[in-house]
């Protein structure tokens, strides 16, 4: 959903790309790049909460990234643990809300656990909603919300005609983000200008913003120059405005 206040930053996603490379540049093992990257998660997530951001989403691990290295994603599913196992007394200091979405029932049970730990601890919280996208991948959750409607429709609980973008929206993975689901700022890190399966539904009219910097690189000051960068930008939604 198009939220009308078309000039403030409501939602913004970001794929976190670089950690391998940042690594590899300073001669050191991938899993340090991810391991600086996570700490930077948490820099950008007080930064986008003291701005005013509502949902900061941000591509943890896709559906994909199962094919790399087993030791790297060993590490990848230990990595939530560690963040929260960390982090949790931050995110309620700065009253921020975590969600989780992706295929979750897919992941280890302990990162599953800590994941749904992390969601009911800060379920109350009323600031920044932190929304991980953890084994996801937007091709799957489309197919996954086309499937849920033509079960209603074998059900007789819709009308095939009745489906519109509004009944789709709502079996996305972001529904529970209400007027907020869909980001007005992509941010790419790492100087690759692809959005790799990433919330093909919800990036319709998504601003994008790429940068070289890879993640463990980026900067508050790159955070509020994009955020000065998106509020200057004309959005249309595909109109035009009159004069």
């Amino acid at each position: 959903m198009t939220n009308s206040d078309d000039k403030h930053l409501n939602h913004l996603a970001i794929i976190m790309d670089g950690n391998g490379r940042w690594a590899k540049k300073r001669f050191l093992p991938r899993v340090a790049g991810h391991k600086q990257g996570m700490e930077n998660v948490k820099t950008i997530t007080k930064a986008a909460n003291r701005l005013g951001i509502k949902v900061l989403t941000l591509y943890a691990f896709s559906t994909e990234n199962w094919s790399r290295p087993t030791e790297e994603v060993n590490y990848l599913m230990r990595l939530p643990i560690d963040f929260f196992d960390k982090f949790m007394p931050d995110l309620m200091a700065e009253n921020v809300r975590v969600n989780v979405m992706g295929f979750l029932g897919e992941l280890p049970e302990k990162t599953r656990q800590v994941t749904e730990r992390a969601m009911e601890t800060t379920k109350n919280n009323t600031g920044l909603i932190l929304n991980f996208a953890l084994n996801y991948g937007s091709r799957r959750e489309i197919v996954a919300a086309t499937k849920q409607l033509a079960e209603q429709v074998e059900a007789g609980t819709l009308k095939a005609t009745d489906i519109d973008e509004q009944k789709v929206a709502e079996q996305m993975m972001t529904a529970n983000l209400g007027d907020f689901a869909d980001p007005d700022l992509l941010i790419r890190t790492s100087g690759e200008q692809r959005i790799s399966n990433f919330l093909l539904w919800q990036l319709a009219y998504t601003e994008m913003i790429f940068t070289d910097k890879f993640w463990p690189d980026f900067t508050t000051d790159d955070l509020n120059d994009m955020v000065d960068d998106f509020m200057g930008r004309d959005r249309r939604f595909g109109g035009v405005k009159d004069k």
